[in-house]
């Protein structure tokens, strides 16, 4: 480019400042070993965003700098294919085409308006989708308050709203609404009807406790294969959740192929007798097919196992010590049911017909796993396949 009438550098001495940088030179010893002024290097580098932004050839950085949109606009006017632009800047093909496609002008690709468009696109603060669209707030409140997940209201949205561009919503996007305030979308109360019940996000905290062996365990290496890629149904995973002081308790079992929940009152305790005569006629009272095994972690509650295993005519297995993802189903459960019944609650109050409320209502969700098809919807489709067989 030419400048006060005189030629600009040749692009030959750019590209040998930018080695020198990414070689870790100074920006004088860089310009100087490519033959330009300390000051011209300045320049480039402020154009370039700073010594993250990248140079003629480089290709390291997530946004395109002015000089890498220079070096596009110089190659599509010279009629280059996407491919050459790139291999020359060091970027993907696509990422070639998606500039010229998005910052372009009836043709034409021009550096410096293409980066005055996407400075413009990336200036905050911005309206979020929640706060400007009532209709979609209000549905993604409506199913918060039914307590899903982000991930299904965004994914159930899609589906009912296929040809409605504007009642789309990431999950991503809804956890920000509640999280973060200032975007004025939905409620800080919301975010009770989340799983974790958090108002901030933390990260996970590890989980382990040492427990005595129990007498004639068959362990989990000895599961049927069946039972691990979870094609044939009937195969459960269970536990307990804990209430208050740990004096009190729900079983809680999950099936493996359609995550269909069931909850175990256990109104005399849970100790091994009580849990096994709370879990042996619910076991018991399941069809044959869907009762093949159960697997259980390896507490002292399932000590009479034996004794559930004959009269529930049910086969069950134990997982290896401190090792929750062999029950990954019943851990995920375990964490949803602590929507309604959080960790330091008491637990013995709630009757059995307000436990099979909760069960309905899980089962009811739409699930990622299962396609977005419901846990109930999944067990009838396998029930009435056996009906039809």
């Amino acid at each position: 480019m030419a400048k006060n009438g005189r030629p600009g550098l040749p692009r030959e001495v750019r590209v040998r400042f930018w080695d020198g940088i990414r070689a870790g030179l100074g920006t004088r010893e860089a310009a100087a070993a490519a033959g330009a002024g300390k000051s011209m290097g300045s320049r480039w580098l402020v154009a370039a965003g700073g010594v993250k932004g990248n140079g003629p050839v480089a290709g390291s950085g997530r946004y395109l700098s002015l000089a890498e949109r220079e070096e596009i606009a110089l190659g599509l006017a010279r009629k280059e294919s996407g491919r050459e632009i790139a291999r020359r800047l060091g970027r993907s093909p696509s990422t070639v085409s998606r500039e010229a496609a998005r910052n372009g002008c009836r043709g034409t690709y021009r550096a410096l308006a293409a980066q005055a468009q996407t400075e413009a696109r990336a200036a905050r603060p911005k309206q979020a989708k929640l706060a400007g669209n009532a209709g979609l707030r209000a549905w993604v409140q409506a199913r918060l308050e039914q307590k899903w997940s982000p991930e299904q209201i965004s994914r159930r949205l899609a589906a009912e709203f296929p040809d409605r561009l504007e009642m789309r919503v990431s999950h991503e996007t809804i956890y920000q609404s509640i999280y973060v305030q200032g975007r004025g979308a939905l409620r800080r109360e919301l975010a009770a009807c989340l799983r974790t019940g958090r108002a901030l996000r933390r990260p996970r905290r590890e989980e382990g406790e040492r427990r005595g062996k129990i007498p004639g365990m068959v362990m989990i290496s000895e599961r049927p294969a069946e039972a691990a890629d979870r094609v044939v149904p009937g195969h459960w995973e269970g536990d307990l959740i804990i209430g208050a002081a740990g004096k009190s308790a729900i079983g809680t079992l999950v099936e493996r192929t359609t995550r269909f929940t069931m909850l175990v009152p256990l109104p005399g305790g849970q100790d091994a007798p009580a849990v096994a005569a709370a879990l042996t006629p619910v076991i018991a009272g399941l069809p044959e097919a869907l009762r093949r095994s159960l697997t259980w972690d390896q507490g002292k509650e399932m000590s009479a196992h034996a004794q559930i295993a004959v009269a529930a005519d049910c086969q069950i297995y134990f997982c290896d010590p401190h090792s929750p993802w062999q029950r990954g189903s019943n851990e995920n459960t375990n964490g949803l049911l602590r929507q309604y019944f959080p960790k330091g609650t008491p637990l013995a109050g709630h009757s059995p017909a307000h436990l099979a409320a909760v069960a309905d209502e899980l089962n009811g969700r739409p699930r990622k796993t299962l396609a977005w098809k419901t846990p109930a919807e999944a067990l009838a489709e396998i029930l009435d396949a056996d009906a039809a067989a």
